[in-house]
């Protein structure tokens, strides 16, 4: 009697530890996926931020450079597919970033030739509201950078947690995902040629 209730001791003494680190390693992938979900959202800011910012810049730009028009249409449509470009945290994964990532690369190319066009009109160099437009939108630029390197980070924490042995095994059991990184634009690796 004395022997099997120790046996019961320490069978519910292990089932105890076993659910305990369970629970702990569980809650832990859903601490870190939360926290990469939060990033993501600092990132979505941060894009929007540049999304608003934009067409006071084309209606400031227009005023000065009306037979731009071609440029104007491509930054405004440029626009209307990045605010499109909507994706769900959950189905976060390398297609839909790359996806994003390119709507938003050909804002960003459409936004560097906007911003070419000031060079030939000194009036709009000078106008106030120009400059405060363009130094917000530079200030945003660096701060989707800062974010964008903030959510690698995040994402490589979550990923090394959940892929390390044996959490690897809860995470496949409750379907944690690893998640995917930025990556810099393709070419980015070339230094831009400058010929004077």
């Amino acid at each position: 009697m004395k022997k099997g209730c120790i046996v019961l001791g320490v069978i519910g003494v292990i089932a105890l530890i076993i659910f305990f680190w369970f629970k702990g390693n569980y809650n832990s992938m859903v601490q870190k996926n939360e926290g990469v979900s939060a990033q993501w959202s600092n990132v979505e800011n941060q894009y929007q931020r540049r999304l608003d910012l934009i067409p006071n810049l084309v209606n400031t730009v227009k005023g000065y450079a009306n037979h731009e028009q071609q440029t104007l249409t491509e930054v405004i449509e440029a626009r209307a597919k990045a605010t499109q470009t909507q994706i769900n945290f959950d189905e976060l994964d390398e297609n839909t970033l790359q996806r994003f990532n390119q709507t938003q690369g050909e804002l960003s190319s459409a936004l560097s030739r906007l911003m070419a066009i000031s060079e030939s009109y000194p009036d709009l160099k000078a106008n106030q509201n120009f400059l405060e437009l363009q130094a917000q939108l530079e200030g945003t630029e660096n701060r989707i950078s800062v974010e964008r390197r903030k959510f690698n980070d995040t994402a490589r924490d979550y990923n090394t947690y959940i892929r390390s042995f044996p959490r690897n095994l809860i995470a496949g059991m409750f379907g944690f995902q690893p998640k995917p990184y930025f990556e810099a634009a393709e070419g980015a690796e070339k230094a831009p040629e400058v010929q004077f």
